[in-house]
């Protein structure tokens, strides 16, 4: 279940990262909880080896990296393959910038 959790987070943060974007407000706690759980449901089967689902890339692109970033410590980052996680997000269509850190990854 880590595993699902650990790729799923890195999928929407990679998305973030280069639309990183702050909001007028900042969201509370319960926000970026319910932001996470949503876009852990959508992103589900990238786990199964499905490519992401157009529901998966909507949630890459409108969810708040400053609800994602703080989720990643070095036990989830340690889970993931950075590389198959870049792969999955250019599949959405997106560009994934160089050296950006979040949490405790730091892409290649």
């Amino acid at each position: 279940m880590k595993r699902v959790i650990a790729l799923t987070l890195l999928v929407v943060l990679l998305g973030l990262m280069w639309e990183t974007r702050k909001v007028g407000a900042l969201l509370n706690e319960s926000q970026c909880k319910e932001e996470r759980r949503i876009g852990i449901n959508a992103c589900k089967p990238v786990i199964h080896g499905r490519l992401p689902s157009p529901e998966c890339c909507e949630r890459v692109r409108v969810s708040h990296v400053e609800c994602v970033c703080p989720e990643i410590t070095p036990a989830l980052a340690a889970l993931v393959d950075m590389n198959r996680a870049i792969r999955l997000i250019q599949g959405c269509g997106r560009r994934v910038p160089r050296h950006f850190k979040c949490g405790s990854l730091t892409t290649p």
